[in-house]
C-alpha cells in the first residue's frame, strides 16, 4: 500500500454507494488553497464507487488514497481503520467528513486552523454552537439530533454543543493517546465516545460554527437503531469512565 505523503493534513472519507457524490467531493477538496490529501475509505460498495476513486488516483497520485473493506462494517470501524492509517502514514492532522456534502470541504481549512494554529487538539464543525444550522432537515430529525446532543452533555458532563457530530479534526496525539481497538460503539455513538474519550483525557475541544446541508443526491444511511445505540451507549460510556484507570488520573489532577 502506497503513502506518499503530499501534506500534513489527511481528510478521511468512508463511503458507500456514494458514486453520485465522491468525484465532486474529492475534486472539492483538491480545490481548497491549503492541501488536504484524502483517504476514502470504501465498504465493498455494489455501485462502483471504488472504482471512481481508483479512476481519480490517476490524476492525484500521492494525495489521494483507497483503503477497500470486504462488507459494511459499520462507520466506526471504518474510521478506526482510517485513524492507524493515517497514523503509521505520519500525518499530524486528521479529519472525518461525509462524502455528501452535507459538509462543506471550504470549512476543512477552519477546522485544520483550529487545531494547527489555535491550540485546539480536538476541532468539532458544529450544527449547534451559534443556533441551529441546519438545511434541509425534516424538523423532527432536527430536533432528535439537537436534543440527543443535550441528553449527552447531561449524562456525560462535557461542554459540548455537537456532540454527535462527525466533521472533526484529530491532532494526531489525540489519536495516539486514544486505545483505538477499545472503542466499542460502530454506529452513531462512535461519535460521541471519541469526543468523550478526549475530553476525559483532557484533550483541548473547539467547537467551529457550520452549516450542514442534508444531502441531495445518493441515500442516507442513518435510521433509528442507530439513535437507540447512542442512548444507552452514553450510560454505558458514563458507567465504564468511573472505572478507567487513566481517566480515574485525569480526575485526580483536576
Amino acid at each position: 500500500m502506497s503513502k506518499n505523503k503530499g501534506s500534513d493534513s489527511l481528510v478521511i472519507i468512508p463511503t458507500y454507494n456514494e458514486k453520485e457524490n465522491i468525484a465532486n467531493i474529492i475534486e472539492a477538496v483538491f480545490a481548497l488553497e491549503y492541501d488536504f490529501d484524502i483517504l476514502v475509505i470504501d465498504d465493498n460498495s455494489p455501485d462502483g464507487t471504488a472504482q471512481i476513486v481508483k479512476d481519480k488516483q490517476q490524476s492525484h497520485a500521492g494525495r489521494l488514497h483507497l483503503l477497500q473493506r470486504p462488507g459494511k462494517q459499520g462507520l466506526g470501524t471504518a474510521y478506526i481503520a482510517g485513524f492507524k492509517w493515517a497514523l503509521d502514514a505520519g500525518y499530524d492532522y486528521i479529519t472525518e467528513m461525509d462524502a455528501d456534502f452535507s459538509h462543506n470541504p471550504k470549512d476543512l481549512t477552519r477546522l485544520h486552523d483550529a487545531c494547527a494554529s489555535s491550540g485546539a487538539d480536538v476541532a468539532i464543525g458544529s450544527r449547534y454552537i451559534s443556533g441551529v444550522n441546519v438545511v434541509n432537515w425534516p424538523m423532527g430529525r432536527v430536533m432528535m439530533s439537537y436534543y440527543a446532543s443535550a441528553y449527552v452533555r447531561l449524562v456525560t458532563g462535557m461542554h459540548v454543543r455537537d456532540t454527535t457530530a462527525g466533521f472533526v479534526c484529530y491532532n494526531r496525539r489525540v489519536l495516539e493517546a486514544i486505545d483505538l481497538d477499545n472503542i466499542r460503539f460502530k454506529g452513531y455513538a462512535f461519535q460521541i465516545e471519541m469526543k468523550f474519550t478526549a475530553h476525559m483525557l483532557g484533550f483541548k475541544i473547539v467547537e467551529v460554527p457550520i452549516i450542514f446541508v442534508n444531502r441531495v443526491l445518493g441515500t442516507s444511511k442513518m435510521n433509528s437503531s442507530i439513535f437507540g445505540e447512542a442512548l444507552f451507549g452514553v450510560i454505558q460510556l458514563k458507567i465504564s469512565s468511573w472505572f478507567n484507570p487513566k481517566f480515574k488520573r485525569k480526575a485526580k489532577q483536576q
